[in-house]
């Protein structure tokens, strides 16, 4: 077991403590401590300064805000009161209990537009065991997703729906990261909820572009079955910050980084070039969803005196995660994440090469002087 000792939670305390109570009015005032020896993704400090995102449409050239928006998209119910809600972490329990998706988005983008604009502490709440979802789409396991042939939906619109659930499980894992270790702010310092809450707003939006393409195509989200996959790995990490960090920004988000570009591909193969756009305006911003794992990762390690390549493959073998390529080596480098932690054999084949090279050059000079010999 990792000796992660104030990083392992288990209990949460009946209240939050008053050095918790801190206010917050605008991202600038957010501070972030400096992490050593280890690459960060160069956009890191320009996305956490942006200003809100309110580009909640695809209009006919890329993303626009949500007034002119061809498609209405209303939630099926009444969105619930935020007015009783004086934190960050209220907001996050509520939008977890919430089932519709759309209504889910919207309260994303609610909540974290009042966190940025107004003058909010972190606070603390509890979240819900599971987060609520709506009737459809029925949940499976990953074997019982039907191939797109059987799917009823054709391949785009396949394609999508499986997108817009991995966006609707994002927004609620990044929700259950902030709430989960909401009374843990003073190890944690404020970057890190700030960090997350702007991740929950990116995935709203990102959820909200692919469910406008799908009604624009004719479907809509809950048409085909889904899996529960995504939230399974959550729950392994639900009392341990390092391992929920690994275990969903470096792995699970990653895979977006490896999956993206062939997604993208296939669609225009397809000729939807729509959807196409979408999907790789999606993949491109999700290098500072993972470039943020990084980031809170290597500085929870530090904290705790610990290497966090040794420590990113110690929490993998703990709750037997697996990394699985091919691998997009670029986009995983360009957020951070160095080739070694998640492709040990790329370092094996390194040093294969090297060592052979090494025989090689050895074979070469002893064959030299057993001719320098000869001739003698």
């Amino acid at each position: 077991m990792l000796s992660t000792a104030t990083y392992r939670f288990s209990s949460y305390p009946s209240s939050p403590p008053l050095n918790q109570i801190r206010r917050f009015s605008s991202a600038a005032s957010v501070e972030y401590p400096p992490i050593h020896h280890h690459p960060q993704w160069s956009g890191l400090d320009r996305w956490r300064r942006s200003p809100l995102n309110r580009d909640r449409c695809w209009g006919p050239n890329g993303p626009i805000e949500e007034k002119p928006c061809e498609i209405e998209l209303r939630p099926t119910t009444s969105p619930p009161s935020f007015s009783s809600c004086s934190s960050l972490a209220e907001m996050g329990g509520v939008v977890l209990s919430s089932a519709d998706p759309l209504t889910k988005a919207k309260l994303t983008h609610f909540a974290y537009t009042k966190w940025r604009l107004g003058d909010l502490p972190v606070g603390f709440s509890h979240p819900p065991s599971r987060p609520a979802r709506p009737p459809k789409p029925q949940l499976v396991s990953p074997k019982e997703i039907p191939p797109p042939k059987s799917s009823g939906l054709p391949l785009n619109a396949y394609m999508l729906h499986n997108l817009a659930h991995v966006e609707l499980n994002a927004i609620d894992l990044a929700w259950d990261t902030i709430v989960r270790f909401s009374p843990f702010i003073d190890l944690l310092g404020e970057g890190f909820f700030a960090d997350f809450a702007h991740v929950a707003d990116d995935e709203s939006r990102h959820f909200t572009w692919c469910t406008q393409r799908l009604a624009e195509l004719g479907f809509s989200y809950g048409d085909m079955a889904a899996h529960s996959f995504l939230w399974r790995e959550c729950e392994k990490s639900s009392d341990d910050v390092a391992a929920r960090l690994a275990v969903i920004p470096l792995v699970q988000e990653a895979r977006g980084l490896d999956a993206g570009p062939r997604l993208v591909n296939k669609l225009m193969g397809f000729g939807d070039h729509r959807t196409s756009n979408i999907v790789a305006k999606i993949a491109d911003e999700e290098v500072a969803h993972v470039a943020v794992g990084v980031y809170w990762f290597v500085s929870v390690c530090q904290k705790m005196g610990r290497a966090p390549a040794s420590t990113f493959t110690e929490i993998l073998q703990e709750y037997n995660v697996e990394v699985k390529g091919p691998f997009n080596h670029s986009a995983r480098q360009e957020a951070g994440i160095p080739k070694e932690w998640y492709d040990p054999l790329s370092t094996t084949k390194e040093e294969n090469k090297l060592s052979k090279v090494y025989d090689r050059l050895a074979c070469i000079i002893s064959m030299e002087q057993e001719n320098s010999s000869l001739g003698k």
